[in-house]
């Protein structure tokens, strides 16, 4: 991958589906904390909120401006349109929370169309740095072999819990500062690779 820019790096949040508004769950306090650490945020409502389908949602990705540059921060479906995208995009990283790789057996999850292919999990590691995941075996909607699979196939820095359900409001999740640190640590490492390759050149 090309060398970056740690001044152009930006993060996209992505909710998931089902229709509600972005800003809830651990979405905003994220969004303002990465944005005092001088990053660019993007955080928006996606088109087609309710089903979230592909046809939609990997295009607006790329609308928002994702690249090697971007940090991709996925939440249940929108983690699952991150690998998507990442299949065919480069991107610097990307952070996927509550993810699936099938549509579960639930029609909701079928009409999206991110299942109807086999995954292309080699592009997937292939056009990103690093990959942080994060699962509960609590998670009301996603069975945590799901998650564990995901796992397996993309080698990930997998944090996995007991109570943390889906992640959601819900179940009271109203902040994820390990997010936060975790995108933190990431640049700094990013930085020190970039300035030990300048010394080599």
């Amino acid at each position: 991958m090309k060398a970056k820019k740690q001044s152009a790096v930006k993060v996209i949040l992505i909710h998931g589906n089902g229709g509600g508004w972005p800003k809830e769950n651990w979405l905003p306090p994220v969004a303002k904390k990465l944005s005092k650490l001088g990053i660019k945020v993007i955080f928006r409502r996606f088109p087609d909120p309710v089903l979230a389908r592909a046809k939609y949602w990997l295009p607006f990705i790329k609308k928002l401006g994702a690249d090697e540059n971007t940090i991709l921060v996925g939440h249940s479906s929108g983690a699952v349109a991150a690998m998507r995208y990442v299949e065919k995009n480069e991107i610097l990283g990307s952070i996927l929370v509550a993810t699936c790789h099938t549509d579960l057996a639930e029609e909701s999850e079928r009409v999206s169309r991110y299942y109807d292919k086999p995954w292309n999990w080699d592009d997937i590691k292939k056009n990103q740095q690093w990959i942080v995941q994060f699962a509960s075996v609590d998670d009301r909607f996603i069975p945590i072999k799901e998650a564990r699979f995901v796992h397996k196939k993309l080698k990930t820095e997998y944090y996995e819990f007991k109570h943390q359900g889906h992640f959601s409001s819900w179940d009271k999740k109203v902040d994820f500062p390990q997010i936060v640190s975790i995108i933190k640590r990431k640049l700094v490492l990013w930085e020190k690779t970039q300035k030990t390759q300048k010394v080599s050149e």
